[in-house]
């Protein structure tokens, strides 16, 4: 695996307990029906958790968006925030788990008697997974950066498949990923459904114009954690930021661009669509908020 997502792979994973509907069992033996909505239709939502120096970072925004996501699709969860929140704890505990791990928590309408789309169709409550993984972000990542290519994929509307919501319906984002991957870039950058400059395929974008730090109006893309902390992060430093409509042609001529995620924080951006930018190397006001970003993970999860 490389791009956003690169990171060395441990050993320890093999042996992790995954929680499976009230059950904390070993990673070969979590498993869920043929027949459950996830696996049948991307029927569900879903978030992924960094957890550092023994505590979860942004627990609270996380779960704030899975039950939007879910609220919207009509989907019960059946545990009230708080409870979930336990589940997820006791999982952490049960592998001994401290810092440097990435938690999926999964959420989908759960089992059906037959396959179908209706509600109708559906028995018992939702299924809710959670996957706790060690992995650590590649420190060279970082540093070199990623290539990115705009795509051809469009970011959905609010009135055809909401891009705002974090569903397991990803088939928009997996088909600008497999794109960008033929053209040999780690991201597809995506355009919106006015051609100006929205997201990418597995990460929020943002590029740097003279000091001033530019990403989308969040309209077509996925409102994400780290997103809201890098805007959050400059307008406490007072670095100008602006989210606002722009093309691709003002990427092309930007200072520095970069993604962030709730994985690997900030990552720079070497290089899109063949323009080099920053010298294809990691710009100045990347690698200052990168800093301001591992800040605020240690205040949000201070050691003991």
């Amino acid at each position: 695996m490389g791009g956003t997502h690169e990171y060395e792979s441990d050993p320890r994973n093999e042996n992790v307990l995954i929680y499976v509907n009230g059950k904390i069992v070993p990673r070969a033996e979590a498993k869920i029906s043929v027949f459950d909505s996830g696996f049948l239709l991307g029927d569900g939502v879903w978030e992924g958790i960094r957890l550092h120096n023994g505590k979860l970072a942004f627990p609270e925004t996380h779960l704030q968006r899975l039950y939007h996501g879910a609220d919207a699709l009509a989907i019960r969860i059946g545990l009230t925030p708080e409870e979930l929140m336990e589940k997820i704890s006791e999982t952490i505990n049960a592998n001994g788990m401290t810092t440097g791990v990435h938690v999926r928590l999964i959420v989908s309408r759960g089992l059906k008697v037959t396959p179908y789309q209706h509600p109708n169709a559906n028995v018992g409550g939702a299924t809710i997974v959670i996957i706790p993984e060690y992995k650590i972000a590649s420190d060279d990542v970082g540093r070199k950066g990623i290539r990115v290519g705009t795509v051809s994929v469009r970011r959905g509307t609010a009135d055809t498949q909401d891009p705002r919501l974090n569903t397991l319906s990803k088939h928009n984002c997996i088909a600008a990923c497999l794109e960008a991957d033929r053209r040999g870039y780690d991201e597809g950058l995506m355009l919106d459904a006015n051609g100006n400059v929205s997201t990418c395929n597995s990460t929020n974008f943002f590029v740097v114009r003279d000091g001033e730090v530019w990403t989308s109006t969040g309209e077509f893309c996925l409102p994400g954690v780290t997103r809201a902390n890098i805007i959050g992060l400059c307008e406490e430093n007072d670095i100008p930021v602006f989210q606002k409509d722009f093309p691709v042609e003002d990427v092309h001529a930007a200072d520095e661009a970069f993604v962030t995620g709730t994985f690997a924080g900030v990552i720079p951006v070497a290089e899109v669509d063949g323009h080099i930018l920053s010298d294809g190397k990691r710009g100045d006001m990347t690698r200052r908020l990168q800093r301001l970003y591992t800040d605020l993970m240690e205040r949000e999860c201070p050691a003991a």
